[in-house]
């Protein structure tokens, strides 16, 4: 049955009734080989939703606890139980936590965070084995995950942003060669390092993510960039974790010295931007959850991109190189220019506004130079939930340095259609061969065709309002019109 995850009904009684017997023998001083064997009975037991009550009542989460060793007490304990005996205490635990609530509120109300942040802090000095290190951590995901009091009181009381960042500097091994300079020369890490590691930034995501990054203390957070930046694979946890910390912190980014090997611009360290970069095309590349793994780090760049010029300048130089290729659409194409433009028409609103986001930063929010290499049907709709559909440039801190054209762009810049963006050839106007008439005729089969689709409210017509947002067209009229009716009113009276 160890690897058995689905049970029958019928026997339900019978589960419960075992389960029962187990805890009644887990509470006698038993060897640690049949604690053991009691314990993996538990957590078969566990994995059924519907065979929990013998494990969720305080009694029984308080025997687990002391099994797994967490059992907090003003005390020092220098002894713990078996290491066996531990992991699967913890195991089990896990799966009690996740799948019942009451488990999670007895949790929230016993001592149970205290006790795994004690053993949080002897990561340093005790030889604890790589197991009992990741279950802990799994444990400490699960109710901060699952349980917003826990989260808080990890966060503020226990003061867990620096207690989990030292158990990730002490989890990888990390050694300092600078403030907020993480040594690089080190051996490659195994795979328990980076499992553990992934835990612990899971963790740091939950107690950060309802923080006022204005109260967070940033000296408390420096160390815990470089370390996540440097040491560890930019994957999905550490790029979450970066874009929880305030904007001050994103400094630290390209505190590095450049060394032989590191990508440089402008004197400045980019490997941590280029890291990102290339996650982010990977991910794109990948194609899969796009919304869940892309959208994390298109904020951390575009947040990066406004707070610092060096990253803004990098970043641009990689996704938007001087144009030269006008004769394709912009979302036609391989590089990470055309992969952003096509995500800024996704069916998904959050990723498309990301994407567009990310992109009207590089051009430093100007509307001319973002159509440029967008082209304004993929720009339209960020132009319009700003209000910038009339062409207004919002008013920025960039520096102003002027966008250089490639002599390229300059002889096709009077053919290139600016709605698609590129070249096309000039089509001919069928109005050019059609008499008055005719012209007259089509007008008007246009617009009571326009007329229908309104009146049955399939389509709504728009207009650009003054503010420069999408408006109603009725509404726009109607307030043309009142506007009129006022003018003639107050010349008739003068």
């Amino acid at each position: 049955n160890s690897q058995r995850f689905l049970f029958d009904v019928e026997d339900r009684e019978l589960r419960q009734k075992l389960g029962k017997l187990v805890i009644r023998f887990l509470e006698r001083d038993l060897q640690p080989a049949c604690q053991v064997v009691c314990l993996g009975t538990v957590r078969i037991l566990s994995r059924d939703k519907n065979n929990l009550r013998p494990f969720t009542t305080r009694g029984a989460m308080g025997t687990l606890t002391k099994h797994a060793g967490i059992d907090y007490s003003e005390e020092r304990v220098d002894g713990l139980p078996d290491v066996d005996v531990i992991v699967e205490a913890l195991k089990c635990l896990c799966n009690v936590v996740f799948n019942s609530p009451a488990a999670q509120a007895i949790g929230a109300e016993s001592y149970m965070v205290l006790g795994l942040a004690e053993r949080l802090k002897l990561y340093n000095g005790r030889d604890l084995t790589h197991e009992v290190k990741f279950f802990d951590c799994r444990l400490l995901f699960l109710l901060t995950a699952l349980r917003l009091d826990i989260r808080r009181q990890l966060g503020h009381e226990l003061r867990g942003v620096s207690l989990l960042t030292d158990a990730l500097e002490s989890t990888l091994s990390v050694r300092w060669s600078d403030m907020y300079e993480v040594a690089t020369d080190g051996p490659p890490l195994a795979r328990h390092q980076t499992d553990c590691a992934m835990e612990i930034l899971k963790i740091l995501f939950n107690i950060t993510f309802d923080l006022n990054k204005r109260e967070v203390d940033e000296r408390e957070q420096h160390p815990n960039w470089a370390c996540a930046c440097e040491s560890v694979c930019m994957g999905v946890h550490t790029v979450n974790l970066l874009g929880n910390l305030p904007l001050m912190c994103l400094d630290v980014l390209l505190i590095p010295r450049v060394q032989l090997g590191s990508v440089e611009y402008l004197g400045m360290n980019m490997d941590a931007v280029n890291l990102l970069l290339e996650f982010l095309e990977k991910r794109l590349d990948r194609g899969h959850k796009l919304r869940e793994t892309l959208t994390p780090a298109l904020n951390l760049l575009t947040e990066s991109a406004r707070a610092h010029r060096e990253t803004r300048k990098f970043l641009r130089m990689r996704v938007l190189p001087p144009l030269r290729d006008v004769q394709t659409r912009p979302e036609v194409g391989n590089l990470l220019r055309n992969k952003l433009v096509r995500l800024m028409t996704h069916i998904d609103t959050d990723l498309k506004h990301c994407a567009a986001e990310l992109l009207f930063v590089l051009c430093k929010e100007s509307v001319a130079r973002f159509v440029k290499y967008t082209g304004y049907g993929n720009a339209a709709g960020l132009l319009a939930a700003r209000g910038l559909m009339g062409g207004r440039t919002e008013e920025g801190l960039y520096s102003e340095d002027e966008d250089t054209d490639t002599e390229e762009y300059k002889e096709a810049k009077p053919n290139i259609n600016p709605v698609t963006g590129r070249v096309e050839e000039r089509a001919v106007n069928p109005l050019d061969v059609m008499t008055d008439e005719q012209k007259e005729y089509e007008a008007m089969k246009l617009f009571n065709m326009f007329d229908k689709l309104s009146r049955e409210q399939i389509i709504q017509p728009m207009g650009v309002s003054p503010d420069g947002k999408l408006a109603p067209l009725e509404q726009m009229v109607q307030h043309i019109v009142e506007v009129q009716d006022t003018s003639d009113s107050d010349s008739d009276s003068g």
